[in-house]
C-alpha cells in the first residue's frame, strides 16, 4: 500500500473506486476531472489534492487510474507530451478502465512504453454500487509484469478478475460483454413492450420470463424499471450506443455479419438522437413501448 494513487475521471464510477481504495487504506493523493467541481468535491472528501493539470496527477502518483468517456477523451489525456499524463511518466503505471476501442489501448500503451511507463486495462463489467463495494468484475489486459503490479490493488476493487491477455484483449472481451448485454436489453424491451400492447399483465409476464428460456440477468436488473418507467442511470444509453458501436465495428473488421448487434446499436443511437441518451440503458423501453416517447 506504499504506492501513491491518482484518479483521472471521477464521475460516479471513478469517484466510488477512489472511495473504495481510500477505505482500504490506500493513499489517494491526486484527482482530476474535466468537470472541476467533481474533482474538488471528491478531493475534499478523501483528503486528496484536486489537480488542475494532468501532468500534476502523474507527478504526484505512482499508479494512475483513468475512467474517461470514450476514445477521444482517452487519446486527449495521454496525447500532449508536455501537459498530458505521459509527461515525465517513467516508472508510472496507468490502469485504464474506460470502455474504448482495443486500438486506442494499443496506441496509449505504445506511447507509454516510449517514456518508460506501463499501462494496464482494467475493464469493468459492473456498475456504480459494485465500484463502491469493491465487487467489480474486472477483465485485465496488458503485460504480465503490469498485471502483477496492479493485482493487489485491483483485488480490493473486485469480487472476480482475470487476466485475459495482452494490450487490447480485455477491451475486445468487454466490447463483446456489452454487445450481448445490450442485445438482451433491447430484446427484453421488445418482449415487454409487445406484452403491454397485447394487454398482458407485465408483472405476471416478468415472472413467467424468469422461469423460462426468456430469463436473463437483464430481466432482473432492468425488467421492473422498464415496466415502471424508472430510468435512474447506472449505465447510460449514450454509453450503450458507444459500446455497441465498438463491438459492431470489430465485427465489420472481422468480416462478420452481426444483424442483432447492428439493430441494437441503431436503437441506442436513436435514443441519443431523441435526447434520451442520459437515461439508463433500460430506457430503451421508451422507444419500444406503444404510446411512449417514440
Amino acid at each position: 500500500m506504499s504506492e501513491k494513487i491518482g484518479f483521472v475521471g471521477v464521475g460516479r464510477m471513478g469517484a466510488n473506486m477512489a472511495r473504495r481504495l481510500k477505505d482500504c487504506d490506500y493513499d489517494i493523493v491526486a484527482v482530476y476531472d474535466s468537470f472541476a467541481e467533481s474533482a474538488s468535491t471528491l478531493a475534499a472528501e478523501i483528503g486528496a489534492r484536486h489537480c488542475h493539470t494532468l501532468s500534476e496527477v502523474t507527478k504526484l502518483s505512482d499508479i494512475i487510474f483513468t475512467v474517461v468517456t470514450d476514445d477521444a477523451a482517452m487519446l486527449e489525456i495521454f496525447g500532449d507530451p508536455e501537459t498530458g499524463l505521459l509527461a515525465k511518466a517513467g516508472g508510472k503505471l496507468f490502469i485504464n478502465c474506460a470502455t474504448v476501442s482495443p486500438s486506442t489501448h494499443v496506441l496509449v500503451d505504445t506511447a507509454a512504453q516510449q517514456v518508460g511507463a506501463q499501462t494496464m486495462e482494467g475493464c469493468m463489467a459492473s456498475s456504480i454500487p459494485q465500484a463502491r463495494d469493491g465487487t467489480l468484475y474486472l477483465m485485465c489486459g496488458g503485460s504480465k509484469e503490469a498485471y502483477e503490479r496492479a493485482e493487489p490493488i485491483l483485488r480490493k476493487l473486485s469480487a472476480s478478475m482475470r487476466h485475459v491477455g495482452g494490450t487490447g484483449e480485455a477491451a475486445k472481451v468487454k466490447a463483446l460483454v456489452n454487445m450481448v448485454m445490450n442485445i438482451n436489453t433491447g430484446a427484453l424491451a421488445e418482449g415487454l413492450g409487445l406484452g403491454d400492447a397485447l394487454g398482458l399483465d407485465l408483472t405476471m409476464l416478468r415472472e413467467v420470463f424468469s422461469q423460462t428460456g426468456a430469463n436473463s440477468n437483464v430481466l432482473r436488473t432492468d425488467g421492473e424499471d422498464m415496466q415502471n418507467r424508472d430510468f435512474d442511470c447506472y449505465f447510460s444509453a449514450e454509453h450503450a450506443a458507444k459500446d455497441s458501436r465498438i463491438a459492431y465495428e470489430l465485427g465489420v473488421s472481422a468480416g462478420l455479419n452481426l444483424p442483432l448487434g447492428k439493430a441494437t446499436k441503431e436503437q441506442f443511437e436513436a435514443m441519443v438522437e431523441k435526447g434520451l441518451g442520459d437515461l439508463d440503458k433500460s430506457g430503451i423501453a421508451e422507444i419500444t413501448f406503444k404510446g411512449r416517447s417514440a
